[in-house]
């Protein structure tokens, strides 16, 4: 873990970051310079203008990916395990498509993050 102290329109913030894989570089907020800590990268989503994005409905870890990516998935089958709170919890496809992942398994996403893209 390393820790900065960050500065925003005057008042300082402790931060810590975690340290979990390939360095990102340098990140520039208002003229300010801050050097992130390395960070493991998500794969990213294919660029599917038009389908239905699968969000989180809550914080939490992707404990597993359960489906391969660009797999043609069903309506309500499972393609995430979200754990949160020492629960799992599967979430499924809200259509039926081809799937396109935003996370990887590992990662720590918010409510409202999203997750996959079904097209």
């Amino acid at each position: 873990m390393r820790n900065f102290i960050i500065t925003v329109d005057g008042k300082s913030y402790s931060v810590g970051v975690e340290e979990v894989g390939e360095t990102v570089g340098e990140v520039k907020i208002s003229n300010t310079s801050v050097v992130s800590s390395e960070v493991k990268a998500a794969p990213k989503a294919n660029a599917m203008t038009n389908g239905e994005k699968v969000l989180s409905p809550f914080p939490g870890l992707i404990k597993n990916i359960l489906v391969s990516e660009g797999a043609v998935v069903k309506k309500d089958q499972p393609i995430i395990v979200l754990e949160a709170m020492k629960m799992d919890n599967e979430i499924t496809a809200p259509c039926d498509g081809k799937v396109s992942f935003s996370v990887a398994k590992g990662a720590n996403v918010e409510t409202n993050a999203v997750l996959a893209v079904i097209g």
